[in-house]
């Protein structure tokens, strides 16, 4: 998940590259709505070894109400910090959150 600001604008996207994407984001490559809404900060993400549960749970997540994915970022970002940067450090950003979600 992606978004503008703290409580602001949420994006919800599936990509097999997370740092190429999300660097498009930030640089604004595409037109359309990250662009449009400002969304550069990446707030929260989950790995999948297979593209398939990924796209499923990327569906799911649309579906939910916009007070339970604040309910999601908060409880891992509690401030809504941008995570794309810790992915150059050497300790990453919320290491708990890089290991692969097991496929079904």
């Amino acid at each position: 998940m992606m978004a503008s600001r703290k409580h602001g604008t949420i994006y919800i996207g599936v990509t097999s590259d997370l740092l190429l994407r999300v660097s498009q984001h930030r640089e604004g490559v595409h037109d359309g709505f990250t662009q449009r809404y400002g969304v550069k900060r990446l707030v929260w993400f989950e790995w999948y070894e297979q593209i398939e549960p990924a796209i499923h749970r990327e569906k799911r997540l649309k579906e939910y109400p916009r007070q339970w994915k604040i309910n999601l970022i908060e409880r891992d970002n509690p401030h809504w910090q941008d995570l794309f940067p810790g992915f150059f450090r050497e300790d990453g950003p919320l290491s708990h959150l890089q290991e692969p979600v097991p496929a079904m």
